[in-house]
C-alpha cells in the first residue's frame, strides 16, 4: 500500500509516516516547502527507509502539488493545518486558506485518483464541553477561527462523501502530546519551564479547564486503524481516552516528575478571550473502538504519566542536542 501523508515534517505527520513505514507501506510525504528545504523530524526515517519515503516539497494550497503528490496513492492522510489557536485571532483568513483551501485540494485528489481520504479534525469544533462524555453526536461550536476552519473543512470532507461517493472518514484527534510537539502546547512549555527554571515562577494561561490527553502514538495507531473501517466511511469519529484532567493537576503530575517547585503564576498573555476559551473536552472513543480493535495504550493517570516520561526524555536529549535556547528542537 502507498500513503500521503500532508503535513508530515511536524509533529503527528512525522509520527505517523514512522509508523506508517514500520508497517510497511510506501509514504509521500508533502512537507511545506521553504528555502532551505527543511524536512523536519523526517530526517531519521529517509535515513533509516530510503525510497520508502519520497519528500516533496509543496504547499497543501497548491491543487496541482497535491495531485501529483496524491497521484498513486491508496490513501491519503491529510494532517496540513494551521494549529495554533492564538495566531487565529491576528491572522483567521491564513486558517482559512490553509485548512479549508487545503482540504478542498485534498479532496479534489481523492476525487480523481478514487483514493481513500483521512481527513484530521480536531476535538476543538466541539466548543465547551455540553455534555461528557463527547461522542460525535455532540453539537459543534466555532469558539475560535481555528476551530471554525476545522469545523468547515470537516462539512466540506463530508458533503464530498454525500455528493460524489469519496471516501472520507473524518478523525477527531482530541489533545495529542509526545516527542516533538511544538512549545505552544501546555504541556511542553511546563516541561520546558520545569527542565530550565529551577526557581521562581511557572507561567502558565487557563489552569481550570480539562482535556482529554491522547499520547502520539495512540493518535497515529488510531488514523491507521480508521483506514481499514470501511464502515465509517462519511463519518466523523473520536481519537480520546475518556479520561479528563485539570490543567491544574496536570501541571501538578508533570512538576511530580520533574522534581519541580516552581510557584504557578498566570500569565495574562496565555489566556484566550472569555467566549472563546473551551472550558471542558473528554471525548468518548466507543465509535472507534467498536469497529476496530484500537484502545489508548497510554490511558488514565497513569498511561498519561508513562507519555509524559516519554515527552520529558524526549526534550533533555533535544536540548543536549541544540542547547535549551534553540527553538528549533521544537519546531513543527
Amino acid at each position: 500500500m502507498k500513503a500521503l501523508v500532508t503535513g508530515s515534517a511536524g509533529f503527528i505527520g512525522s509520527h505517523l509516516c514512522e509508523e506508517l513505514l514500520k508497517q510497511g507501506y510506501s509514504v509521500n510525504a508533502l512537507v511545506r516547502y521553504t528555502s532551505t528545504s527543511n524536512i523536519g523530524f523526517l530526517r531519521t526515517a529517509k535515513e533509516k527507509y530510503g525510497d520508502k519515503l519520497s519528500i516533496i516539497l509543496g504547499d497543501i494550497r497548491d491543487q496541482n502539488i497535491v495531485y501529483e503528490a496524491a497521484k498513486s496513492c491508496e490513501i491519503l492522510f491529510n494532517l496540513a493545518a494551521l494549529i495554533g489557536i492564538p495566531y487565529s485571532y491576528s491572522a483567521p483568513q491564513s486558517y482559512i486558506e490553509t485548512n479549508v483551501i487545503g482540504c478542498l485540494n485534498i479532496l479534489n485528489a481523492a476525487k480523481k485518483y478514487g483514493s481513500l481520504l483521512i481527513q484530521t479534525s480536531t476535538s476543538e469544533v466541539y466548543g465547551s464541553a455540553q455534555y461528557i462524555p463527547i461522542d460525535e453526536k455532540h453539537p459543534l461550536v466555532g469558539q475560535s477561527p481555528y476551530s471554525a476552519s476545522k469545523i468547515a473543512s470537516d462539512q466540506l470532507a463530508l458533503s464530498f462523501y454525500r455528493s460524489f461517493g469519496t471516501q472520507v472518514i473524518v478523525a477527531r484527534p482530541f489533545n495529542t502530546y509526545g516527542p516533538r510537539q511544538s512549545q505552544r502546547a501546555i504541556i511542553p512549555t511546563v516541561l520546558n519551564q520545569c527542565l530550565n527554571n529551577k526557581s521562581g515562577e511557572l507561567k502558565v494561561g487557563n489552569i481550570d479547564t480539562t482535556r482529554d490527553f491522547n499520547y502520539v502514538l495512540d493518535t497515529v495507531k488510531g488514523f491507521i486503524e480508521l483506514s481499514k473501517i470501511k464502515e465509517l466511511l462519511g463519518e466523523c469519529v473520536n481519537i480520546s481516552t475518556g479520561y479528563e484532567i485539570s490543567i491544574k493537576n496536570l501541571i501538578a503530575l508533570i512538576q511530580e516528575i520533574c522534581h519541580s517547585s516552581l510557584k504557578l503564576e498566570i500569565d495574562q498573555s496565555r489566556l484566550r478571550p472569555n467566549k472563546s476559551e473551551v472550558e471542558r473536552l473528554c471525548g468518548c472513543p466507543k465509535l472507534i473502538m467498536k469497529y476496530s480493535n484500537w484502545s489508548p495504550e497510554y490511558s488514565g493517570e497513569e498511561g498519561l504519566k508513562r507519555g509524559l516520561i516519554e515527552a520529558l526524555k524526549w526534550m533533555q536529549q533535544s536540548q543536549e542536542v541544540y542547547g535549551k535556547n534553540d527553538k528549533v528542537s521544537y519546531m513543527v
